[in-house]
């Protein structure tokens, strides 16, 4: 299991390597939020995204021996790219198993990385059928989405750099709300803030249809989605909650919260307008959440992390098109 040491550990093993992204505002959000709202922009992380927390601590905790063998990983396009880019930097081999439907700027980026995409059908085919066959043929080590805990100790770093700087900004008791497919950003998050700023409290935001953290936490099980495609978040559509991620945010985590695909939109276009930063539909639900589920929220305070940025020219255009 991840644990407070483990995260603290990630943390010195990324310094110097990840951005350590800041905490940004705008008093027409404030508005509209009701309450003072702060956005962490990871979409300002190194391939776009948080995902690269994640992958530099797994792959600069494995041994050289295993490294070298290569890397195997599979996902719709962000920790692809945080697979690929650390483990160029580490100088070794990276196989990604990637969905056909997956954007085509997260495929072509991630083969720019220097990885090997490998295309599947999500409706039809298991990735994790596919990735058992090629780690036997070829040695690679498979790291997981979420469900890893090296994985989790890096995304948890982005919660020791909310803690320090929420207690910045004078903020010491908040929801923390945060973009959740597996739960690996989200967990990593709430073991962080439990030790560092046991004031504020993860809460996962996802797109309405696609709750399954929101369904697991308020029935105590894991709660599974009965689709895989058919929404616009495309980066935080998973089957459910991971069995390592899940334990920690029952735990930790407050209750969840769900967005449209329209809300998810207009918080794109908000985030452009008013913060000056690209979001992806994925990576838009937590501040979607912040700003259109306040009712939900309690306190003079709110924090959405902005999980990433890697969307396709014609959605990003359509989402400033309705409501920019």
């Amino acid at each position: 299991m991840s644990t407070l040491a483990m995260i603290e550990a990630a943390a010195q093993r990324l310094q110097g390597h990840v951005r350590e992204t800041p905490l940004l505002s705008s008093p027409f959000l404030n508005d509209l939020a009701g309450r003072q709202l702060f956005v962490k922009p990871e979409c300002l992380q190194h391939t776009g995204s948080f995902k690269f927390r994640g992958a530099w601590s797994a792959v600069s905790a494995l041994d050289e021996a295993t490294r070298q063998r290569g890397i195997l990983a599979f996902s719709s396009g962000n920790h692809a790219q945080g697979v690929a880019l650390a483990s160029a930097k580490h100088g070794v081999a990276a196989v990604i198993i990637m969905p056909s439907d997956a954007p085509k700027l997260k495929i072509e980026n991630t083969r720019a990385l220097g990885a090997e995409v490998v295309l599947y059908d999500r409706a039809n085919e298991s990735r994790e059928t596919i990735g058992d066959r090629l780690s036997s043929e070829r040695g690679l080590t498979l790291i997981k989405p979420y469900d890893e805990p090296q994985v989790i100790a890096g995304q948890g770093t982005t919660g020791l750099e909310i803690a320090k700087q929420a207690a910045a900004e004078g903020v010491t008791t908040a929801d923390v709300l945060v973009c959740c497919g597996g739960g690996g950003l989200t967990s990593g998050i709430a073991l962080a803030l439990e030790g560092h700023a046991p004031g504020l409290r993860a809460r996962p935001a996802e797109p309405d249809g696609f709750d399954d953290a929101k369904r697991s936490l308020a029935t105590g099980q894991i709660q599974t989605n009965s689709a895989m495609t058919g929404n616009i978040c495309d980066a935080i559509l998973t089957p459910s909650p991971g069995e390592i991620t899940f334990p920690i945010m029952k735990r930790l985590c407050d209750p969840g919260l769900s967005v449209s695909e329209d809300e998810a939109r207009h918080a794109m276009a908000l985030a452009f307008t008013r913060l000056k930063i690209v979001l992806e539909p994925g990576g838009a639900v937590a501040l979607a959440a912040a700003l259109f589920r306040k009712t939900d929220i309690a306190g003079d305070a709110v924090i959405a992390v902005a999980s990433g940025g890697n969307v396709d020219a014609e959605v990003f255009r359509s989402a400033l098109d309705q409501f920019a």
